[in-house]
């Protein structure tokens, strides 16, 4: 049984040499993990002695501090009403941040997913920002998702009767209101206390399906028991390098419902993302970072780092014989990047194969998933004599959606359905759930809209022929600026001189 301590005691153990911390109400002693802590010893020493459930919850997924302590350094139940209080100081960036979000326009005055992104770089806190905005090396694949879109234009067809239109479809034959998901996207509660149950919440009012992230800020069974009864739910893996821990996953996952495990092949090692970085430096004493990093620890990659060390980079085509023998879930890659390695995964009889470049966050110069997926399914039809969409093998991509009109350019080209992230999270850190609701309100208003003018009742008229792609793989073709999306851009900055005390 845990004993149970007084918040005086804790109180007692608040230096380097001796640092307890309460996470939920328990005790844990942090004093050998400081120096390995991938976010720096600098924020677990401000909470030393202290109750630190504040600052873990929205960088942490519910599970890190049990996952990561040995059994021994779980000490105990804190007495929490013995426990002194962390002052919270606002600062005056805060202050302003605050009032920020007190001058938000309405939802009325949002018409489109590129407005919730520049209301949320104005009321996020900067870590969020950084963490959610974020993408490899020079940004140079996540500006292009979007762009790639622009390269591809439109054959509407004339005089046919879209009266009705019907924009709704089958997703792992389960039936969707669109054909958009919500895609997995880490650490949730970073935009919003409630963080991925917002997203939970609007799936099942308009009827869509969320993909849940392994590095969410709620837990799994949290958010399997928002869901509405019958709410279809997919589940993106991490791979842990201990196959029991994602045996056990997995296997929970199952249980609990979940429709489709997509396995996550593009992240065998993390993409350097600076803005995140540059946020971790600028939260930490950089001579410390740079210090403790000579340790072999790399304690500079921010929030993203903290907490993806256990991923394995082994994984490979072997691993999938294991999979199907633990679960009977449609098994989907995440994270294909050419016609290739979409054909092994066909071969390999899975159910399909999601094309993307994580977002931008990983290889820089990896094409986008809407260039991907011609090449698959040109080479899929000639190698394999497929044809898209197809119900045995569905394509699936993300990245750089932020209208119907570039989600009906996928399904013209053979995509099942497309995978939506920042956009979501965006509209829940600007505005909570109300704005998720607003965000596929709006997208759903889109595609009616652009059915008609495109001359298709239903979804399975949108075909290849209504699209134009010859310019799609040449990388210099000039088309007009978006200029929304290039407005919300916050550029990369290098690093900063030191501010320097004025001379009295």
């Amino acid at each position: 049984m845990s004993q149970t301590i007084s918040g005086k005691e804790v109180a007692l153990h608040n230096t380097r040499q001796s640092c307890w911390i309460i996470v939920h109400g328990k005790v844990y002693d942090v004093t050998d993990f400081l120096d390995d802590h991938p976010g720096g010893s600098k924020i677990i020493l401000k909470y030393a002695g202290k109750d630190a459930t504040a600052e873990y919850d929205p960088i942490h997924p519910p599970d890190a501090i049990t996952t990561n302590l040995p059994p021994e350094k779980h000490l105990g139940v804190a007495q929490m009403d013995t426990v002194e209080k962390v002052e919270i100081k606002i600062t005056d960036e805060e202050k302003a941040r605050l009032e920020r979000v007190s001058n938000r326009p309405s939802l009325d005055e949002v018409l489109n997913l590129h407005d919730f992104e520049h209301v949320a770089r104005l009321v996020m806190p900067d870590k969020a920002w950084a963490y959610y905005s974020s993408a490899a090396d020079d940004e140079i694949t996540h500006r292009e998702n979007h762009a790639a879109y622009h390269r591809i234009w439109f054959r509407p067809r004339v005089l046919r009767d879209v009266t009705n239109v019907d924009w709704s479809t089958t997703v792992l034959g389960h039936k969707s209101s669109m054909p958009v998901y919500i895609t997995a996207t880490a650490l949730g509660k970073l935009g919003h206390p409630d963080g991925e149950l917002n997203l939970t919440r609007a799936a099942a009012k308009h009827g869509i399906i969320q993909m849940i992230p392994t590095l969410a800020s709620c837990s799994f069974d949290q958010i399997m028991d928002a869901a509405q009864p019958g709410q279809v739910q997919f589940f993106q893996l991490y791979v842990n390098k201990d196959r029991e821990i994602t045996k056990r996953i997995v296997q929970h996952a199952e249980k609990r419902g979940i429709k489709g495990l997509f396995i996550t092949v593009d992240a065998p090692q993390l993409g350097r993302r600076e803005k995140d970085m540059r946020m971790k430096f600028e939260a930490e004493d950089p001579s410390e970072v740079s210090k403790a990093g000579a340790s072999g620890v790399d304690r500079s990659q921010g929030a993203a780092r903290a907490i993806s060390s256990f991923i394995d980079p082994g994984l490979n085509w072997n691993d999938l014989k294991w999979f199907k023998s633990i679960t009977s879930m449609p098994l989907i890659l995440k994270g294909v990047q050419c016609w290739e390695d979409a054909m092994e995964a066909y071969d390999h009889g899975l159910a399909g194969v999601v094309l993307s470049n994580h977002g931008g966050r990983q290889l820089d110069f990896s094409r986008s998933g809407i260039e991907i997926l011609a090449e698959v399914v040109e080479n899929l039809s000639k190698m394999r004599n497929l044809t898209f969409p197809n119900e045995k093998f569905q394509l699936f991509i993300d990245g750089g959606v932020r209208r119907a009109t570039d989600v009906l350019k996928a399904v013209a080209l053979g995509a099942t359905a497309v995978g939506i992230g920042r956009p979501f999270i965006y509209a829940y850190s600007a505005y909570g759930q109300e704005g998720v609701d607003k965000a596929l309100q709006i997208l759903h208003d889109e595609f009616e809209m652009n059915l008609r003018l495109l001359g298709a009742p239903t979804l399975k008229n949108v075909v290849p022929e209504m699209v134009d792609t010859s310019n799609l793989s040449s990388h210099i073709v000039s088309v007009p600026d978006d200029r929304l999306y290039v407005s919300n851009y916050e550029s990369l900055r290098g690093a900063q001189l030191k501010v320097s005390k004025p001379k009295l």
